[in-house]
């Protein structure tokens, strides 16, 4: 081998190494570069979160949206207090975010995944099952009940269903300050433009008659 096949083959091999070690890192939200930032929400965000207030105040540091209780009379039976960059500027930069997640007997939270964030959480009240589905479809899951707590990674689809006869509640947090969600009956059945039936049709293996009665029931 000549000494500048060994540099190339060198080369790529801290390509690789630069590639599994330093875009990784790129991919949750960034540190901060001060004490705080306390997000103005009328300026237009940057890829960093929104830009700083001039002034801030003490009470930007703290929230009270996460108390309850919440009105779960909605279509699933659960209902959500998010306290994320949106609602709680102090967050802003700083990569967390949590969640007051309440059920009805029998609420659930339906299927969906956080593009840019880890969920880990705690059940506060009731007994909640909890899963979550790896790329190879595997599930797993179990019964929670309150004190105990649960870790979903990074970007799976997972969900959570009151099991119990009573009102359940769920502590969330979030490495990220504004998560994301993705909730796949409403992304699949209620996009705006829809997606085609013939997508949806071939997708499911169903027919019109059945992906617009469901389109029907998640219509924006």
């Amino acid at each position: 081998m000549t000494t500048l096949q060994i540099s190339s083959s060198l080369f790529r091999s801290f390509l690789l190494v630069i590639c599994v070690f330093v875009i990784p890192s790129l991919s949750s939200d960034s540190d901060p570069l001060q004490d705080f930032c306390v997000g103005d929400l009328k300026a237009s965000p940057s890829i960093n979160g929104f830009p700083c207030k001039s002034s801030v105040s003490a009470s930007d540091f703290f929230f009270s949206g996460l108390g309850g209780p919440l009105n779960t009379s909605t279509p699933n039976g659960v209902a959500v207090s998010p306290a994320n960059v949106l609602t709680f500027p102090g967050l802003n930069t700083l990569g967390l975010s949590m969640n007051n997640v309440e059920f009805a007997p029998g609420g659930v939270n339906p299927p969906h995944s956080h593009p840019r964030a880890t969920e880990a959480g705690v059940v506060i009240e009731g007994s909640v099952f909890v899963g979550f589905l790896t790329t190879n479809n595997t599930l797993f899951s179990k019964v929670l009940n309150a004190g105990e707590m649960f870790v979903v990674p990074r970007g799976l689809v997972h969900f959570q269903w009151n099991v119990g006869k009573v009102k359940a509640r769920l502590i969330t947090s979030f490495n990220s300050q504004l998560p994301g969600s993705a909730v796949l009956p409403s992304t699949l059945f209620g996009s705006n433009p829809t997606i085609p039936n013939a997508v949806l049709t071939k997708t499911f293996r169903t027919d019109d008659v059945t992906v617009n009665k469901l389109k029907s029931k998640f219509a924006v």
